[in-house]
């Protein structure tokens, strides 16, 4: 794949192929993402298709010197998802369906983050398991580097908090 500064020129010219390709290798994980925040898959795929129909429409929006383009994806769907929660305020908390995991501690670790609130979730995915840095969580959460080392400790806290009492 190519570096994100030819990947955004190519995205800027409306390269069909770079971003089917950039749509195939991250689609999955953005949605995996959006359901931290959205209350079932049918609202993460929809916020994921936003997320990418924004970046196809407007690919201008992108500063290839502030973060990178993956960054800058998570971060749209990030607000995306708080678009979401604002035009559908009675939705009320994440429902109880659930991603298939297979069985054993997976589910057990699945089920105590599902039990975090929704901003440590948020943090604790993006820093665990997509491996984003601490300036990369300031940018995509639009937070100070600060708030999320502190948000970071708090997940984790909350986290440990959970696990010990049993799930």
């Amino acid at each position: 794949m190519p570096g994100d500064h030819e990947l955004w020129s190519k995205l800027s010219r409306g390269d069909v192929a770079a971003f089917e390709g950039f749509f195939r290798a991250h689609a999955p994980r953005l949605r995996s993402f959006l359901r931290v925040y959205l209350p079932d898959s049918q609202a993460a795929e929809d916020v994921a298709q936003e997320t990418f129909l924004q970046l196809w429409k407007h690919p201008n929006g992108y500063n290839p010197s502030r973060s990178s383009l993956k960054s800058y994806v998570f971060g749209i769907a990030r607000k995306r998802a708080a678009d979401w929660w604002r035009r559908h305020p009675t939705s009320g908390e994440r429902s109880t369906e659930r991603p298939v995991l297979g069985e054993g501690f997976g589910v057990l670790v699945k089920d105590a983050f599902d039990q975090l609130d929704s901003d440590s979730r948020s943090v604790l995915w993006l820093r665990e398991v997509e491996g984003y840095s601490y300036e990369e969580l300031a940018q995509i959460l639009d937070i100070p580097m600060g708030t999320v080392k502190s948000r970071l400790f708090t997940a984790r806290e909350e986290l440990r908090r959970v696990w010990k009492s049993g799930n």
